[in-house]
């Protein structure tokens, strides 16, 4: 059996990785979007199911105002005396000289909860995990962040121990204990104690095509005690830009019940226009950062390899002893006629409530989101979506909206972060009245594309249908009356726009990926409701890409 890389598309970052007795789990990035960490679960390394989201309500995670890219990295995720031990990161500010994080513990004695209130660790820096030493004792291992322009912030990885009795961090404790390479940007570190030696794994390179992961070994947690594995990194695609997987580094180890070692890390997979060279640019990851998994295995030394060399393979033999398991469907198809969102759906900063909207109540049947802020707003803003997980796919939703204004707009969008989305959309104007708009946001710049040839609602037109076809270097809009007859915008967009790559050209934050969704606006502060009657979303096969 092979696992197929990567094992979680779309975005998927930062892949903390576990086994408990013959289950693993994987936790991931979510940044803004609400709720925070996604946990997947699988006992064969090859198939996934999204199973729990921790970090589900505002006393665990707060990010109303989180910059895009914000909010969540790198959560840790670890299994000691029967609970699960959650450490994450809430980051308010991703540009400039500063990174204003809080780190938190929280726990559980399942991976379905109920979490613990959260407990306040530090601020010392980002992408905290936390080691369980086999005496008992625990410590917090982090990037640690330094503003001060003459010195690199990227000042090494820190260790600090954790007091079980008062559940607190001592700072009294905390030194440096590894410095990385001069490769430099050290981060993301994981400590895991194997056959008498103390293994640090950890990223450097930045998270782009420059991504590596390096290991350093010793035999205590002393200051500065960690010595790098000789020779090229343990992980990365640097020197490998013909490979379809890229990027990998961040991410953690885990061993299988037989014995078999494997390493999760996020990845990406970039495409080019058919004008580029497939080198420079190296391509555009529009599903944002994935999981990828290596397989490992051990020199005489005592050093760890990516069986297959560092830049890993696309496919990877599965564990000997893994347990078939069955894997979540891509495709969504949401009637909403139940009272929850789908589990694939997230909002922005923070949860779904009353404010943003109801789902089979005020109009059963439908989901109704009340307009509020714009694309753009990071407090208040009625936006529902779900992840971009293929390359090609179709998505589309029936929509009744009846706005008096053109600050009023309901539609569907595919949405990156507020500087970079497009949306189909129904609003008003002063010559037709209720029309159909297309607008994309690039870099900050909104464009409407049809103006004042808005396509006029004909009078009695109860619902409108909208849908994306999403071709993986392109995607388009159409619209429809009756539902049955759609009619094509001539309005082809590049998806470069919503990748991580083309927001990293002008934002410190482009750590997400793209998402298809529902949004309500109406700025003029009237809530006007839009009643969604259906979403779906379908996932297309090369013979289906029509």
């Amino acid at each position: 059996m092979k696992l197929k890389n990567p094992v979680l598309p779309g975005f998927n970052a930062d892949p903390s990785i576990i086994r408990v007795a013959d289950t693993y789990y994987i936790a991931t990035s979510t940044f803004e979007w609400f709720p925070g960490v996604r946990i997947h679960t699988s006992k064969d390394l090859i198939n996934w199911q999204l199973v729990a989201h921790p970090l589900s309500t505002v006393d665990l995670l707060d990010m109303r105002g989180n910059p895009a890219s914000g909010g969540i990295w790198a959560p840790d995720l670890s299994y000691f005396d029967g609970t699960f031990w959650l450490v994450y990161t809430d980051t308010k500010i991703t540009d400039g000289a500063f990174k204003d994080v809080t780190n938190y513990l929280t726990t559980a004695p399942s991976i379905n909860g109920p979490w613990s209130a959260p407990i306040k660790l530090n601020g010392v820096g980002f992408d905290a995990s936390l080691f369980h030493d086999d005496d008992g004792r625990k410590y917090l291992i982090q990037q640690t962040w330094d503003h001060r322009e003459y010195r690199h912030p990227f000042n090494g990885i820190t260790l600090t121990e954790f007091d079980l009795t008062t559940k607190r961090l001592m700072p009294e404790t905390a030194r440096t204990i590894y410095r990385g390479t001069a490769v430099k940007l050290v981060e993301g570190p994981h400590i895991y104690k194997i056959a008498g030696y103390y293994y640090l794994f950890a990223a450097q390179g930045g998270t782009l095509y420059t991504h590596e992961e390096v290991v350093a070994r010793a035999t205590s947690l002393n200051a500065l005690a960690f010595e790098t594995q000789p020779g090229q990194a343990f992980l990365t695609n640097f020197d490998t830009p013909y490979h379809e997987i890229q990027k990998q580094g961040h991410g953690s180890l885990v061993n299988t019940p037989g014995g078999e070692w494997y390493y999760a890390s996020l990845c990406g997979r970039p495409w080019h226009h058919e004008n580029e060279s497939i080198t420079d640019p190296r391509g555009w990851c529009t599903l944002g950062r994935e999981t990828a998994i290596q397989k490992v295995e051990w020199d005489a030394h005592g050093w760890p390899h990516i069986i297959g060399g560092h830049g890993g393979l696309s496919e990877v033999d599965a564990p000997k002893d893994g347990i078939p398991t069955i894997a979540d469907k891509r495709n969504q198809y949401n009637n909403f006629d139940d009272a929850q969102l789908d589990h694939n759906f997230n909002t922005l900063r923070v949860p779904f409530d009353k404010k943003m909207g109801n789902i089979n109540d005020e109009a059963p049947g439908h989901l109704r989101l009340y307009g509020q802020g714009s694309l753009e707003n990071f407090f208040d803003l009625s936006l529902v979506a779900r992840r971009w997980q293929d390359f090609n796919f179709n998505a589309e939703t029936k929509v009744r909206f009846n706005p008096k204004t053109y600050q009023a707009m309901a539609g569907l969008t595919n949405y990156y972060n507020h500087q970079h989305y497009s949306w189909i959309f129904i609003t008003w104007n002063e010559l037709n009245g209720p029309v159909i708009e297309v607008a994309q946001n690039n870099r900050g710049q909104y464009t409407s594309f049809l103006k004042d040839d808005a396509i006029k609602i004909p009078d009695g037109c109860e619902y409108v249908w909208f849908r994306t076809k999403n071709r993986k270097q392109t995607y388009t809009y159409e619209y429809s009356f009756d539902g049955k007859s759609y009619i094509k915008l001539p309005i082809i967009l590049d998806a470069a726009i919503l990748s991580d790559d083309y927001v990293n050209q002008t934002m410190g934050g482009f750590f997400t990926g793209a998402f298809v969704g529902l949004a309500a606006v109406d700025y003029s502060g009237y809530r006007t409701p839009a009643d969604f009657d259906y979403f779906n979303y379908e996932a297309l096969e090369d013979r289906d890409r029509t």
